[in-house]
């Protein structure tokens, strides 16, 4: 469809038409890896499935539709995704990124490009002065996660792409943690969007899928060229689920954080819970930026117990029933994470801890089940 929709109807018809073979309303699985030519360089637009494939395409469209992109590409991860970022730099080139990064982005920075001449600088980006600081000639992409993983520090887009103006720097927006329900990093200035779509978009836990969205058709076509040339593309089985979760993305979001919401009041008042991360608090330092960026708070939050005790979080994320002791986040399903050991153990003690993620620490997603019975889960398991 070629008017602009509004969100809720852009995940379901954002890009999308009945397909030309059979009118299917569903975009069907080309499960294949080649295509029919009546002469050499005669197709119909599709020669060989890593360069392009009609599911992969849908998604694809799809993407661009939701962050208000005019460019969708879809990866066989979110990490293939931020690969294929990296890769538009040099040697020699600087990046920026948040000192509370999510542990498999450190990882990809520090013990890969960082070894192909790549620097990294990681600050406190909540506080923009920070960036600043370490901005220099050699400086080529800002790399924002906003809200942070686990620490849920509220970066403000719009701040850092006004201090970047003018300049040749990329601004680069980690969008998993909110989705493009909550918050549309293109609006306010950045020139890439990435996702693990694995997490909300997806929305199931039973897909692997990065992407990217922009809107510049030079870099499109970078992006574009790394794709293919990189290889490292998602299937067509996990394009047409990735595709199916989006289309239900506004209604299980909405739930995500309303049950998140009153998760979080239950945890703030609970006499064995020391702290709660979540930015739907006035009290969070970035409450108002978060406010501003973003439609609502999002299905993430953290909390450390009484004491900051390191037993009593293993103990209660052992005790946990309904919530799943897991990796990923974003699904259905309520998911408790002890970041120190999981999500995070590929950072440094000291580093992490620097930036809040102690031991005590537990994560959880909250999915969208019945609120009532995800507290009398946390009652139980706390103690």
């Amino acid at each position: 469809m070629k008017e602009k929709l509004h969100f809720n109807s852009a995940t379901i018809h954002g890009g999308q038409n009945p397909d030309k073979a059979y009118g299917a309303v569903m975009p069907p699985i080309y499960q294949t890896s080649t295509y029919a030519q009546s002469t050499p360089g005669g197709h119909k637009g599709f020669e060989y499935s890593r360069t392009h494939n009609p599911t992969r395409q849908a998604l694809e469209r799809s993407l661009a539709s939701i962050e208000e992109g005019a460019y969708g590409f879809a990866f066989g991860s979110g990490l293939a995704a931020m690969d294929a970022v990296l890769k538009l730099l040099k040697p020699g080139d600087e990046i920026i990124s948040t000192d509370d990064l999510y542990g498999g982005s450190y990882r990809l920075f520090k013990k890969i490009f960082e070894d192909f001449g790549l620097k990294f600088h990681f600050v406190p980006m909540h506080n923009t002065e920070h960036i600043a600081s370490k901005i220099n000639k050699k400086t080529k992409l800002i790399w924002v996660e906003t809200p942070t993983n686990p620490m849920m520090n509220i970066i403000d887009i719009k701040s850092i792409v006004n201090l970047v103006k003018g300049k040749d720097i990329l601004v680069s927006v980690d969008n998993t943690f909110a989705s493009s329900y909550i918050q549309q990093p293109l609006i306010l200035g950045a020139d890439i969007v990435m996702h693990s779509a694995t997490k909300y978009l997806a929305g199931h836990s039973d897909v692997v899928l990065g992407a990217l969205i922009l809107n510049d058709p030079g870099l499109a076509e970078k992006i574009g060229f790394i794709q293919n040339a990189s290889g490292a593309i998602c299937g067509p089985m996990d394009s047409f689920l990735t595709l199916r979760g989006i289309k239900t993305l506004h209604v299980r979001m909405q739930r995500h954080c309303e049950n998140t919401a009153t998760i979080a009041h239950f945890l703030n008042s609970h006499p064995k819970i020391e702290k709660v991360y979540w930015p739907g608090f006035e009290s969070h330092p970035n409450h108002k930026v978060a406010k501003a960026q973003m439609k609502d708070y999002g299905g993430m939050l953290s909390f450390i117990t009484k004491g900051a005790n390191y037993e009593a979080a293993i103990s209660i994320v052992e005790r946990l029933k309904l919530f799943t002791l897991a990796e990923s986040l974003g699904g259905v399903e309520s998911l408790a994470g002890h970041p120190a050991s999981m999500t995070h153990a590929s950072i440094p003690k000291k580093v992490r801890e620097k930036s809040g993620v102690v031991d005590a620490l537990i994560r959880l997603s909250v999915g969208i089940e019945d609120v009532r019975d995800l507290i009398s889960d946390l009652e139980k398991a706390i103690g």
